[in-house]
């Protein structure tokens, strides 16, 4: 499966490809959302996207994203260490299928992935 992950920190995006390439899957990376949408093509199975970035933040993309006919089905995981009732709301108010918070556990991760990807399969 492809990936993309949209992460400003350069430690977490590693952290992440490393994971996730483990899993079997092909991993591009972007630094923030503008990046993200030079990256993006209609070959992505799943965007792991960062609530908090710099030039474009995570629910503005996503937003842009799920309001596009050629991205809105691909399935968008935000990722974020906001973990208030509020911030879970906003980011499924954009359009995220799915939250999760960090410091994550990668099996946990491996495991929303694995369930996203199942419902794109359905």
């Amino acid at each position: 499966m492809k990936i993309l992950v949209v992460e400003d920190e350069a430690y977490i995006r590693q952290i992440l490809k490393y994971n996730l390439e483990l899993d079997g899957h092909y991993v591009t990376l972007a630094i923030n959302g503008q990046d993200a949408l030079d990256k993006i093509d209609d070959t992505l199975d799943l965007i792991l996207l960062d609530m908090m970035m710099p030039v474009m933040g995570g629910l503005e993309l996503c937003v842009l994203l799920k309001s596009q006919p050629g991205t809105r089905c691909i399935p968008i995981l935000m990722l974020t260490a906001k973990t208030q009732k509020d911030d879970i709301q906003e980011a499924l108010d954009a359009g995220a299928d799915g939250y999760l918070t960090k410091p994550f556990e990668p099996e946990f991760l491996s495991a929303h992935i694995e369930q996203e990807l199942k419902k794109q399969g359905e």
